[in-house]
């Protein structure tokens, strides 16, 4: 993993950024559909609900959930190339709320996901964000035991510290959340790979484009 002062000032820099974006609406695009929803923007924040992690109007249209493993790279290819879109031109607008479940495709995505679980629901977005767009760094310890470091050394650097880390890390029913999340998008939506989007209970599998989406989104918002 790069050790630079420029990568831990840019790591650092990555997390406050992602963090903002969860509360922030980016420019729309030409495809931003036409109907908003009238929301507070507070309510549009970012939450935990029960064991999910949310973001967006609790009454949208469109409810997406999303599966995902930290260490896929189709699903951190989607977290930078679609997300800020659907994120500006559907969340920020009321007309979609966003569930992340975890669905962990080895150890080091669970150890990933304790780690994003441990920033809290404000923060927790915003280390998604980074812990994706810092995949190809974190992962390329020699083994788990320098993966769980560099995890940490990321975690410190966006404020979450190595002794509150590590009880994350120790927590046997946080991890039982995580995996029960897996298995329930097992047994429930036949998720078998990552990323795999549930819209409005219809399984979506693959790393969509905003263009995709859109086309499923639009006609769903339509209707309501």
């Amino acid at each position: 993993m790069t050790r630079n002062i420029w990568f831990l000032l840019g790591f650092t820099a990555l997390v406050a950024t992602s963090a903002a974006m969860a509360a922030e609406s980016r420019p729309a695009g030409p495809s931003v559909a036409q109907a908003t929803v009238s929301v507070d923007p507070k309510a549009l924040a970012p939450r935990k609900e029960g064991d999910d992690m949310v973001m967006g109007a609790a009454n949208a249209p469109v409810t997406i959930i999303e599966y995902a493993s930290l260490t896929c790279p189709h699903c951190a290819h989607f977290n930078e190339a679609t997300f800020p879109e659907l994120k500006a031109q559907y969340i920020d607008k009321g007309l979609v709320k966003y569930i992340y479940r975890d669905f962990p495709l080895d150890r080091m995505a669970l150890t990933a996901s304790e780690i994003a679980r441990c920033a809290g629901p404000d923060r927790y977005f915003g280390f998604i964000d980074a812990i994706f767009r810092q995949q190809a760094s974190w992962t390329s310890g020699k083994d788990a035991n320098e993966i769980i470091e560099n995890l940490k050394r990321l975690a410190r650097l966006g404020g979450l510290s190595t002794p509150a880390a590590d009880v994350c890390l120790n927590d046997k029913a946080l991890q039982d959340k995580i995996l029960a999340q897996s298995l329930q998008g097992e047994k429930e939506f036949k998720v078998d790979s990552t990323p795999t989007l549930i819209i409005n209970g219809e399984k979506h599998p693959g790393a969509l484009s905003i263009e995709e989406l859109s086309a499923i989104i639009n006609p769903l918002i339509k209707k309501s």
